[in-house]
């Protein structure tokens, strides 16, 4: 069975919340709360107030999951 994938957005990381949590805030000034994806846990991507992230959001309107830390170079 295929995995349904929801919206991936582009946000920057507001807050760091207990739990591997984080407050982020899209381009369009809304925050919402996200969480790190499993595979950035285990690979320990660190992610840091200030950073871009690509967030995929729930489709229900819950909490977003980051999935990838954007490098600036």
């Amino acid at each position: 069975m295929a995995k349904i994938e929801g919206e991936i957005e582009r946000a920057v990381v507001v807050e760091a919340l207990p739990n591997s949590m984080f407050r982020v805030r899209f381009d369009d000034g809304e925050e919402e709360i996200a969480y790190l994806s499993g595979k950035m846990k285990i690979h320990r991507i660190r992610v840091l107030v200030g950073d871009t992230v690509d967030v995929m959001l729930d489709k229900y309107g819950g909490k977003g999951r980051i999935v990838k830390r954007i490098v600036k170079q």
